[in-house]
């Protein structure tokens, strides 16, 4: 298992970018030897707005919870904390990367300032913002469920090599450029060439950059802030100052120049549209980029439906035959471990057995959580392991698998009651929340009153109305499952309601009733 692990780690996958646009949705997979690890997708709507730069209009301000509801002209006002509001030109960087651009959540920076000190400039809402002010806000979280955007006045611009942040004169690197030199190289150019007001983040792809194409796109930056601040200033709140690149854009300058071997997309107009972002940024990987012309649809073509499919369903089965249920709450998401159809080996006592199935379900569960995108507090129940070094075993395994996540992860080593708690930063809505939508008969409760249930309640609602009814005879209108029922096994309810009410009832199946819904009405006597 353990050489097994080692080679997983030093493999680097094959990596593909593979778009489906139409008029209506654009579709983007990344594919890793050939397999889903990660989908985005943009529709016609605004359900991703993350990166976009709004001028608003403090709409309520809320002491209690040091916060103010902001309109950015959208259904749903957009929230800001207190400690997102920028004030006597300072900026807090933690805030800065936790909310950091585009798919790239790697940026670490030295701390330029000290946390007392940030701590001790903290300032009431109430003396930072009044209700009716207007202000520059970047949405840092997209809107999820009833909650709104989440915003702050932070503002930073992503670009391919570098993160303009308007507000703050501190130079960060990545910490993905280990090269201490290279690092010295970077920080210098930027620093002796920025204008003095502003500071910057050098991302991953600035490593080996010549100091031309960084000088380029500062001056392109800048030149894009000082629009926004123009437009700022000659439009009425709320208003949009800056929109995000479109995801097919985002994933070319976040994902393809750092990560992919190639793009395949479908799209004449989506191709174009790439090699000319392309001619901008970076030419010499035009030749990756490819357009798809076949006749079967490119995500069937790459098997990418049946993954999509497969990251929707509650349970998922490892090949070993255990399984693991992905349910969804309020407040978290919880993760649980079973042996399924899995009795171990022959050779292989109940300890042995039990941490094959976990360590099979931690490669799952990482590749799972990073598909469907799932965000906050998540909980894993494994299967309980009595000895304390399979238990240590399972965790780092876990954390192994987690370094493919881009998103931030913080991972609690397991309990004495076999449970991980870790959360993972959540900026958009999860797959589940994008493709699907709560069932209209559960309300999103997952259950329904049995069979058996609702035909005692159709017995007590009978006897209700039963009482009021003088003449005539009544008619029962349910779904027809709940009509078999009631005409086969629960017979006797109907007998006992038509012996204490001394009328008879009659049953109609109607196929449009909800399951759980039920008309009793009089029928008078001709």
């Amino acid at each position: 298992m353990e050489e097994k692990n080692t080679l997983t780690k030093e493999h680097k996958p094959y990596k593909q970018l593979v778009i489906n646009a139409t008029t209506h949705e654009t579709r983007v997979a990344l594919l890793e030897d050939g397999n889903l690890a990660e989908i985005f997708i943009e529709r016609g709507d605004i359900s991703d707005i993350s990166g976009n730069i709004y001028k608003g209009r403090v709409q309520r301000v809320l002491p209690g919870m040091q916060a103010a509801f902001i309109d950015i002209g959208l259904g749903q006002a957009a929230f800001l904390y207190a400690g997102d509001v920028l004030r006597e030109n300072h900026l807090d960087m933690e805030e800065v990367l936790e909310n950091g651009p585009g798919y790239e959540e790697e940026q670490e920076l030295e701390p330029y300032e000290k946390k007392e000190e940030r701590e001790n400039r903290k300032v009431p809402i109430e003396e930072l913002l009044k209700e009716g002010q207007e202000i520059m806000v970047h949405v840092a979280k997209s809107p999820l469920g009833t909650k709104g955007a989440r915003v702050t006045s932070h503002i930073s611009l992503p670009g391919r090599f570098l993160v303009l942040m308007p507000n703050s004169d501190h130079v960060g690197i990545s910490r993905r450029i280990e090269d201490e030199g290279e690092r010295l190289r970077l920080k210098e150019t930027v620093a002796r060439s920025k204008n003095g007001k502003y500071g910057y983040i050098l991302r991953t792809a600035a490593e080996g950059v010549d100091e031309e194409k960084l000088l380029y796109e500062m001056s392109f930056l800048n030149n894009l802030w000082g629009n926004i601040q123009k437009k700022f200033m000659n439009v009425s709140a709320p208003c949009l100052l800056h929109q995000e690149l479109s995801v097919t854009l985002r994933a070319v300058r976040d994902l393809l120049i750092r990560e992919a071997d190639k793009l395949i997309i479908d799209s004449r107009r989506g191709h174009g549209s790439i090699l000319n972002f392309l001619d901008i940024i970076m030419p010499s990987l035009k030749d990756s980029v490819e357009l798809f012309e076949g006749n079967e649809p490119i995500f069937d073509v790459y098997n990418i439906e049946v993954d999509i499919a497969r990251a929707l369903k509650r349970k998922v089965w490892l090949k070993s035959g255990g399984y693991i249920v992905i349910d969804h709450t309020e407040a978290l998401v919880a993760i649980d471990v079973n042996t399924g159809k899995y009795v171990g080996k022959q050779n292989h006592n109940l300890e042995e057995t039990i941490l094959k199935i976990n360590m099979e379900a931690v490669k799952e569960i990482a590749y799972q959580i990073r598909l469907r995108d799932i965000g906050g507090i998540i909980i894993i129940d494994f299967i309980d392991m009595e000895k304390r070094p399979n238990q240590e075993k399972v965790y780092k395994a876990l954390m192994e698998a987690l370094k493919k996540d881009r998103s931030k992860t913080n991972v609690l080593p397991m309990s004495e009651m076999g449970l991980i708690e870790m959360t993972r930063k959540r900026v958009k809505k999860p797959l589940s929340r994008m493709l699907c939508e709560p069932c209209f008969y559960c309300e999103g409760e997952a259950y329904l009153l049995s069979k058996q249930s609702i035909c005692y309640n159709i017995y007590r609602e009978v006897l209700r109305y039963g009482q009021d009814v003088t003449l005539g005879k009544l008619s029962l209108r349910v779904h027809p499952d709940i009509a078999e029922l009631l005409h086969g096994e629960e017979n006797h309810i109907i007998q006992t309601l038509e012996e204490k009410i001394a009328r008879q009832v009659i049953i109609y199946p109607s196929p449009l009733f909800h399951l759980e819904n039920f008309e009793i009405n009089e029928v008078f006597l001709q």
